[in-house]
């Protein structure tokens, strides 16, 4: 059976990217349609839109509000399913000719974020982008009743799906790349200096350095525990990270900047555990973290609450700014096994992925499993 797969944009890097990346390996023989296409090779062959011919290419806050016409109208083409990897509208894909009425199916990683949870996504807060949103919800809703099936990418997404566009979907977690965090890493001496330099014993907070992200909860953390702390990355909210460091925990807050892929896999490994604070759709992080053995301090809130295991692979935490919580949150998660932390992220893995979409598409279209 011949398939097309639809994403919104594709970027260079990116959670949605790597998705996408592993179904169009799944379904090699499938055509692959995008908004634009700024990865360069690394999805080729990948056909565009019209706003990629447009002076909009690239610009999605001003192409937002023509995404929803140009999905609709998609070019003829002959296909026996359309499989959708949507975290905006293109779930709202429709092709002309055989393809017009062929199964549709989604796989979300969430409705749109700042059309319908503004407060966890800063580009809803506006008076503009309130109102934009308002004339928004009933058109997605609608076409979010035409796939077949929906997939959501966490039961804590699911559930937006329910609430958002009144839709049952069943769970398909993403695909984390978890064997090379299981690996020891082959460090240049310059990346094992940096590592050598690293106390044997820390709490890691890892990510870009953004507010949402609430890195300032692994320097808690390590206060709490009387443990030092590493935070591992880059952004714009350094300087307010570096402030409440030494406001809050001085001289115990190890800052590296930008760590390449290798460096991070070994500073993982050694880390006593990873504090993962923000709120999200799912939350790959946390998997890496447990795939390198160890632990992690989740939000209770989100989708990394349905990978780690409390008491067995880390601990939730519900209110990070009480102190006794989160002393009682370390000492669980210190007590988990190594072993433990690896075999919960096995289960996550790209192979584990790739049978369960596969299957879905399948039933979806054929009927079998």
């Amino acid at each position: 059976m011949s398939g097309i797969i639809v994403h919104e944009w594709l970027s260079p890097a990116g959670g949605s990217e790597n998705v996408f990346e592993v179904i169009a390996r799944t379904f090699p023989d499938a055509e692959r349609w995008c908004l634009w296409n700024d990865a360069g090779e690394r999805f080729q062959p990948v056909n565009e839109t019209l706003l990629a011919r447009t002076p909009l290419r690239g610009n999605k806050a001003a192409a937002l509000p023509f995404m929803p016409s140009v999905w609709r109208h998609l070019p003829a083409r002959d296909a026996d399913w359309v499989l959708t990897s949507s975290h905006l509208f293109a779930h709202h894909a429709r092709f002309g000719g055989p393809a017009r009425d062929v199964p549709k199916l989604v796989y979300a990683h969430t409705p749109a974020r700042y059309i319908w949870v503004p407060e966890l996504d800063g580009r809803g807060g506006s008076l503009s982008a309130r109102a934009i949103a308002a004339s928004l919800k009933p058109l997605d809703r609608r076409r979010a009743q035409e796939p077949a099936a929906i997939a959501a990418n966490s039961r804590f997404i699911a559930d937006r799906i329910a609430d958002t566009w009144q839709r049952d979907a069943e769970v398909i977690y993403p695909p984390v790349s978890v064997d090379r965090f299981m690996r020891e890493q082959h460090l240049t001496d310059a990346e094992q200096a940096q590592l050598d330099a690293l106390p044997d014993d820390f709490v890691l907070g890892f990510s870009r350095f953004v507010p949402y992200k609430r890195l300032e909860a692994a320097i808690d953390t390590g206060r709490v525990a009387d443990l030092p702390v590493v935070l591992a990355g880059s952004g714009p909210d350094e300087g307010r990270l570096r402030e409440i460091a030494e406001r809050t925990y001085p001289g115990r807050v190890t800052f590296v900047h930008h760590p390449s892929n290798a460096l991070l896999i070994a500073i993982l490994r050694r880390a006593a555990l990873l504090v993962f604070a923000p709120i999200e759709d799912f939350g790959i992080i946390p998997v890496e973290a447990m795939a390198a053995g160890t632990p992690v301090l989740a939000n209770a809130i989100g989708g990394a609450v349905e990978s780690v295991i409390d008491g067995v692979t880390g601990a939730h935490v519900h209110e990070w700014r009480s102190d006794a919580e989160l002393r009682s949150a370390v000492e669980r998660a210190t007590t988990a096994s190594a072993q433990a932390c690896v075999d919960r992220a096995a289960e996550f893995g790209v192979d584990v992925f790739e049978r369960r979409i596969a299957e879905f598409v399948d039933r979806h279209t054929t009927g079998t499993a």
